[in-house]
């Protein structure tokens, strides 16, 4: 593959952009019309045609499975029928989200080592998920993670709390989601309108809304597993050819990507987080969110319940971590053959900016027909991701909030589920408001806010819930309360909503106006500040609190929570 280095610019073009650029006086194309070319790749006409295709088979996957759908089980755990290998396979699909393609390969070709850090982190977490939590949530639970924390607490004010802080993590993945949606569409079909975008943004949020109303938990597992399959295959075939282009030298292509880009650090630790005292606290942020964030994700928790045995679930996490880590590494060889063989200017000019990286790089790699095919399978991750995100939040909604609280239990299966259909179409519009809103934003980035959210307000109260004899109602409501609200707050006010500008004064922020700035937090993640204070505000809370006939109960759960006895479909066997 060859690259054109342009002038002025320390970017390069893929052979395929270049050979069809008129040259200036030096025999380089102008840059201009690089940024021009790189909007218009591929055919549109293919790129559709092949998502469509995928849309069909996996509606048809859907309808078949939606016939099971009898009962609440069936709906919101897929009636607990999937096995460890096949349940790891799906959540590998709901992990591997457009966070994982679009937003980490585009960080790696842009800040090399440090956008790397996302994999790393990623992947980390599960360790936290398999060690601490997997088995023991599958054995207290029933269909959420409210069932685990209300088991020895409060019914009411538990299960209300977990609800909020489980709609609040998934709005904000939603928010990756449809960042990617937008960004994505917008690479493929040359739409450089934000009203173009933020229809595009609209169909993929209504096809989602189609899914979950239609297939429930079951139909959304198998849209996932044929997507993780998908999407690993699709990763693993650029990965080898682009080594194959370096003769399959990692080495050499991290030297490309450096002679390319033109800085010598790529390889290096610090081309984002380096330098201030500011972006190395934002590191550790990063860090500590992404690798705690994973175990107090409601939408991966949730994956636990569609399995039969403790045993499964055990399976399930090794299953997914082995598809996860493969996955991830492929992403190192993805991110810097993009930085190489694509450049990264052309991939910040393109209309999709940082996410385009992924599919810029199969262009240059096998034109339109890989282009086409690999776009689908990011379209297909963002489809499944948020399916699965739609249906966390639906079932957390209602049966956490309407049959739990509003309803005080007495309501039928059949009237919850209805609900829960209901709440499936809020959620999908909000999403599609937001994600207009996001748009433009790294996707990888936006995923590490959803991460904080969960280590905040969620992982203290799990951890304690599960192994803290004395932990009580309010350790739960004012770890989830205030590890939530510090969150919200310290977001609502940092740069990711207003004042990050880049050297020309253009807002890099949600807010697009640049004269709009009132962040007075500096971190762009909050998680170094609202994590140890979930922490905190659980034990405060717990030891100004006389509630009485907490330990009593505790025991109870520590032998369901070790052996499954009691739970669904309970099974002992280890």
């Amino acid at each position: 593959m060859t690259a054109v280095v342009l002038p002025g610019l320390s970017g390069a073009v893929p052979a395929q952009l270049s050979g069809r650029l008129p040259l200036d006086l030096a025999g380089q194309p102008h840059a201009a019309d690089v940024v021009a070319a790189s909007e218009d790749i591929g055919n549109p006409v293919v790129n559709i045609g092949i998502f469509l295709a995928f849309v069909a088979v996996t509606l048809v996957i859907v309808l078949r499975a939606s016939r099971t759908n009898k009962t609440a089980e069936d709906y919101y755990a897929g009636g607990r029928s999937f096995t460890g290998p096949q349940n790891g396979t799906a959540i590998a699909g709901d992990y591997l989200s457009a966070a994982s393609f679009l937003g980490i390969v585009g960080a790696i070709a842009i800040n090399g080592y440090d956008g790397f850090l996302y994999s790393i982190g990623f992947l980390v977490a599960w360790l936290v998920a398999l060690l601490l939590v997997a088995e023991l949530l599958r054995n207290t639970g029933k269909f959420t993670m409210a069932d685990v924390l209300s088991f020895r607490l409060k019914q009411r004010p538990v299960r209300m709390a977990a609800a909020l802080t489980t709609l609040a993590v998934v709005f904000f993945y939603l928010l990756a989601q449809m960042a990617g949606a937008g960004g994505l569409v917008a690479l493929l079909l040359g739409i450089d309108s934000r009203a173009g975008q933020g229809l595009v943004i609209a169909v993929v949020g209504a096809l989602m809304i189609v899914y979950v109303l239609i297939g429930g938990m079951k139909g959304t597992t198998w849209v996932q597993i044929i997507k993780a399959i998908l999407l690993i295959a699709g990763a693993g075939i650029m990965t080898v050819w682009v080594l194959a282009k370096f003769g399959f030298n990692l080495s050499d292509v991290i030297q490309g990507a450096i002679t390319t880009s033109g800085i010598p650090g790529l390889a290096e630790p610090g081309a984002q987080y380096g330098g201030s005292e500011t972006s190395k606290l934002n590191f550790l942020s990063l860090a500590l969110a992404l690798v705690l964030g994973t175990a107090g994700l409601p939408h991966v928790l949730m994956r636990f319940y569609t399995v039969p045995t403790a045993k499964e679930a055990r399976r399930s996490v090794v299953w997914a971590i082995w598809l996860i880590g493969i996955f991830y590494l492929f992403t190192l060889v993805l991110g810097y053959g993009a930085g190489a063989l694509v450049g990264a200017d052309t991939i910040n000019a393109a209309p999709g900016g940082v996410n385009s990286a992924a599919p810029l790089l199969a262009f240059a790699l096998g034109g339109e027909i890989l282009l086409g095919l690999i776009s689908a399978v990011a379209f297909a991750t963002i489809l499944a991701v948020v399916a699965g995100l739609t249906i966390t939040a639906a079932a957390s909604f209602a049966h956490d909030i309407y049959a739990s609280v509003i309803k005080k239990g007495e309501v039928n299966p059949d009237g919850e589920v209805k609900v829960a259909r209901m709440t499936v179409v809020v959620i999908g519009l909000l999403a599609i408001v937001g994600g207009v809103f996001a748009n433009g934003q790294n996707v990888a980035f936006l995923v590490a806010l959803a991460f904080a959210v969960a280590a905040s307000a969620n992982l203290p109260t799990i951890l304690f819930s599960l192994f803290w004899k004395r932990f009580n109602t309010r350790g739960a409501l004012w770890s989830m309360y205030g590890g939530l609200g510090s969150c919200l707050v310290l977001i609502a006010f940092s740069p990711v909503v207003s004042g990050k500008t880049d050297e020309a004064g253009n807002s890099l922020s949600m807010i697009r106006d640049a004269s709009i700035d009132f962040a007075w937090f500096p971190l762009e993640n909050p998680g170094i500040v609202t994590i140890p204070l979930g922490f905190l505000l659980g034990v405060v809370g717990t030891l100004t609190s006389r509630e009485k006939g907490v330990k009593a109960k505790f025991a109870e759960m520590e032998v369901r929570s070790l052996t499954g006895a009691g739970s669904e479909k309970a099974a002992t066997e280890h």
